[in-house]
């Protein structure tokens, strides 16, 4: 996986890098959650879209590998008065619960190949029979449509990729490519994206 001291550099700055407002494509399936529902959220770094989570009532685990963006994430949960869960952790290496959580949010989380598998082999494990599991990735891009994101091709994400990955996954949503990213000051401007929102069987 990435440089985790990389990422402590980078969340470092006082600012927030991806914004404090929750990933669009989260807030779009605001209306399929209920209180009481238990949330993953993979990668969230400073905590945008953990604390909107807990804010909905949701019961929240928030799983990054980089301490100072977790550190963000308390302060952010902090303001909000809302209390997620928030481990510090490599998620090839973690131990993911098995059938855990309702919803999986896998947001902007660009892995090497072999890493994303197995992390993809976690993510559908630890949904409960009619878990969601949200994912937005980038996906390959003409220059000059890429607000953000890995510029190394491996870490790119397709519908085929999805597809690939969560075989045993029902798909409800499933989208490529090009949308308006508004995301703090590492997510501006036009980019090309997979979004795809996959449940378990019940």
């Amino acid at each position: 996986m990435s440089d985790a001291a990389a990422w402590d550099s980078k969340y470092a700055e006082q600012q927030f890098l991806f914004g404090t407002a929750p990933n669009l494509h989260l807030r779009a399936i605001a209306h399929r959650l209920r209180p009481g529902m238990r949330a993953l959220a993979l990668g969230d770094g400073e905590g945008r879209n953990s604390v909107f989570l807990a804010g909905l009532g949701l019961e929240v685990t928030a799983v990054d590998w980089s301490g100072a963006g977790l550190a963000k994430a308390a302060t952010l949960a902090q303001r909000a008065g809302v209390a997620p869960r928030f481990i510090q952790a490599d998620l090839t290496a973690w131990a993911w619960p098995a059938a855990g959580f309702d919803l999986v949010a896998w947001i902007f989380v660009h892995l090497p190949p072999a890493d994303r598998a197995v992390v993809a082999a976690g993510a559908a494990a630890a949904l409960v029979p009619g878990g969601l599991l949200a994912l937005e990735a980038f996906a390959p891009a003409p220059e000059g449509r890429r607000a953000g994101g890995p510029r190394e091709a491996s870490l790119l994400w397709t519908r085929a990729e999805v597809e690939r990955l969560f075989p045993a996954l029902e798909v409800l949503e499933l989208f490529e490519g090009a949308v308006l990213l508004d995301e703090g000051p590492k997510h501006q401007g036009q980019a090309e994206v997979v979004r795809a929102l996959l449940r378990r069987p019940v």
